[in-house]
């Protein structure tokens, strides 16, 4: 059965791009004879007119960012091979060599935006009948470079919002450098993917059941100089080096405020951005809780579907997915397992939705088609809006619908609680359109979210309006079931 909407109240507080917010990324100039003659150069001043360059910059960016001269030192480290080994430097020639290969990123400077919403952590010393949670952002900054940001508030019992302060500062974390993977999990990939060779087969047998990167680095080099290698051998090593850079792992120091963490793209297959991120807390067969978002990876030619994982917002694993249903954007997780299988909402052909169940996380086949465009404000295309949300009427999914002049409007549908292929409820109208006020911005005409929480009766709803600002949005739980029901 479709019925009509019921009343949504939009609600404060609106959460604008902050573009002082910056991070100190690597600054290359160009080649490495180009970074030799800048070295020569900087090293070339005298060492009264260097410490007073120095001096200058630490007074102009020190405010911007933490710990500066650490993160000067550290950019130095990494430039100092191409010195001489036996050049010496003072302290302070240190820091001004660091700072010359360091530039600033604003990554909000464009667009802040699809936001997504979980329960915090930990929910010591909140008041009765109130909820912390993190909230994650895409944040987009110069060349639509996206990376993935957070809040952190308190949704009261009334449902009211109110956001923590923002820390001024951002930083990115760091790359573990030899992380850890799991041979069960590179080999169903590489059978999903149809790398079934007998030298990757008997490589993928010489590894532990854990393994360090660096161990699968040495065998494909060592497999590489063989003689005679066919080019179905060869597509399988390169398909082995590219697991081994998508799949990685990020550490934040846990003394950083979660607003001021940063996941900026690391891999190749990232490199004009990591794209709406949709969060859930999921709770495994064990009855442990961890939390998972599938974001999209854009190499500015193509798009891929990864997975994040983290236990505490601090340290973050990224792992990519596999399989005939992990093809396009969207692609959204259960919160439970269900009959033994996780399950996932995608958009398979870009256009209609897809259920898709799998016995593990990273491998996803066969899409079941789930819904098609119906009603005139979704004829382009639908997708969804964030994981389901379990109800006792059934599984709520907001979803998006794209209409005349590409205007972007959140619907929802009712799933069956035991089988979610089966809708059981859908809105004729949209629950969220862009009002007046919500039409302007970098993209125009936009209501979108990546995901919402229920909480003492009501569904509060953060999203984007028009990839400008992000806002909040209540709606009684019971009266919008009753609604699609």
């Amino acid at each position: 059965m479709q019925t009509r909407s019921p009343q949504v109240e939009r609600l404060g507080p609106v959460i604008a791009a902050a573009r002082s917010r910056v991070l100190l990324r690597p600054f290359v100039p160009g080649a490495p004879e180009r970074i030799k003659r800048v070295l020569k150069r900087v090293t070339a001043l005298p060492p009264a007119e260097a410490g007073r360059m120095l001096n200058d910059v630490l007074a102009q960016f020190r405010g911007r960012h933490r710990d500066l001269e650490e993160r000067f030192h550290r950019r130095f480290l990494e430039i100092r091979k191409f010195t001489s080994p036996r050049s010496q430097f003072t302290t302070e020639m240190q820091l001004l060599i660091g700072a010359y290969f360091c530039n600033e990123y604003a990554p909000e400077a464009a667009a802040l935006f699809n936001p997504s919403i979980v329960p915090d952590v930990s929910q010591e010393g909140v008041r009765p009948g109130a909820m912390r949670f993190v909230l994650s952002l895409r944040a987009t900054g110069e060349g639509h470079i996206s990376s993935i940001e957070f809040l952190t508030g308190i949704i009261d019992k009334d449902g009211t919002v109110s956001l923590d302060e923002r820390s001024p500062f951002v930083q990115t974390a760091q790359v573990v450098p030899d992380a850890l993977y799991e041979t069960e999990e590179f080999s169903a990939k590489m059978k999903d993917e149809g790398h079934q060779s007998r030298t990757a087969k008997r490589l993928i047998d010489t590894l532990a059941p854990s393994f360090q990167r660096s161990a699968l680095l040495s065998k494909i080099a060592r497999a590489r100089m063989k003689k005679g290698l066919t080019k179905s051998v060869m597509a399988d090593l390169n398909y082995l080096t590219d697991l081994a850079e998508l799949n990685y792992t990020l550490r934040f120091p846990k003394s950083v405020p979660v607003s001021e963490r940063v996941i900026f793209p690391v891999s190749s297959f990232e490199s004009n951005g990591i794209e709406d991120a949709r969060f859930v807390r999921l709770v495994g067969q064990d009855g442990r809780a961890r939390y998972y978002a599938t974001y999209t990876a854009y190499n500015g030619q193509q798009i891929m579907p990864l997975l994040l994982e983290t236990d505490d917002f601090a340290e973050f694993r990224v792992r990519s997915l596999s399989g005939a249903a992990s093809r396009n954007k969207g692609m959204a997780l259960f919160p439970r397992m269900i009959q033994g299988h996780y399950m996932m909402i995608a958009r398979s052909d870009g256009e209609n939705l897809f259920c898709v169940s799998s016995r593990n996380l990273y491998s996803w086949q066969k899409p079941a088609n789930l819904l098609r465009p119906q009603s005139p404000w979704e004829f382009i295309q639908i997708g969804n809006c964030g994981s389901p949300i379990e109800t006792a009427g059934g599984w709520l999914l907001l979803t998006h619908g794209v209409g005349p002049v590409r205007r972007y409007c959140i619907g929802a549908i009712l799933l069956d609680l035991d089988d979610p292929s089966k809708v059981i409820g859908r809105l004729t109208d949209p629950l969220i359109a862009p009002d007046e006020s919500e039409r302007d911005g970098y993209v125009p005409n936009v209501v979108y979210t990546c995901g919402a929480i229920v909480h003492n009766g009501n569904l509060v709803i953060p999203y984007a309006a028009s990839d400008q600002t992000c806002r909040f949005a209540r709606v009684g739980l019971k009266d919008l079931l009753a609604a699609m029901k």
